[in-house]
C-alpha cells in the first residue's frame, strides 16, 4: 500500500554521497555522514532529511566517540524514522563497509505515525538503489546492542563493528 508520500531530493542527494566511494581529499571525508536520518515533513506529504541530526566522519574522534551508539541517541524514543547508518566493519577475512537502511517503528510511537512511515517506507527504499542491509527496528532493545547489527550485516562472521568487537 503506497501512502502518496513522495521523497524530498535532497534525501537522494545524501544517499548518493553516503554510496559513492570515491578517493576523496581528507577535508572532503571529513565531511561524508556516517550517519543521516530521515523523517515526514510537518505535512506528512514528504520524506525530508532531519536537520541537525546526523554524525558526520569528521566528528568521530572529536565530538563522537563512539559512532555507533551516538546513532542510537538520536533515534527518538517516541516517534518514528527512516534512517541510513555507514557501518564499517570486519570480518575474519577482510574489513568491510556497508550503508543500512534502517526502519526506526518504536512500539510506543503513536499508531497512526507507524501506519503512515510503514506505508511510506517503499517510496524511500526504491529511490535507494543497491542497499544490500535492511533493517526494522521495534525499540531500543532491538538496537542498542551493537552485536545485532553485527549479525545483520553477516551473521557469525562479523568480529568488530567500528573498530570494537563484537
Amino acid at each position: 500500500m503506497a501512502s502518496g508520500v513522495t521523497v524530498n531530493d535532497e534525501v537522494i542527494k545524501v544517499f548518493n554521497d553516503m554510496k559513492v566511494r570515491k578517493s576523496s581529499t581528507q577535508e572532503e571525508i571529513k565531511k561524508r555522514k556516517k550517519a543521516v536520518l530521515f523523517c515526514l515533513s510537518d505535512d506528512k506529504k514528504q520524506i525530508i532529511v532531519e536537520e541537525a541530526k546526523q554524525i558526520l566522519v569528521g566528528d568521530i574522534g572529536d565530538t563522537v566517540e563512539d559512532p555507533y551508539t551516538s546513532f542510537v541517541k538520536l533515534l527518538p524514543l517516541n516517534d518514528c524514522r527512516y534512517a541510513l547508518y555507514d557501518a564499517t566493519y570486519e570480518t575474519k577475512e577482510s574489513k568491510k563497509e556497508d550503508l543500512v537502511f534502517i526502519f526506526w517503528a518504536p512500539e510506543c510511537a503513536p499508531l497512526k505515525s507507524k501506519m503512515i512511515y510503514a506505508s511510506s517506507k517503499d517510496a524511500i527504499k526504491k529511490k535507494f538503489t543497491g542497499i544490500k542491509h535492511e533493517w526494522q527496528v521495534n525499540g531500543l532493545d532491538d538496537i542498542k546492542d551493537r552485536s545485532t547489527l553485527g549479525e545483520k550485516l553477516g551473521g557469525n562472521v562479523v568480529v568488530s563493528l567500528e573498530g570494537r568487537p563484537l
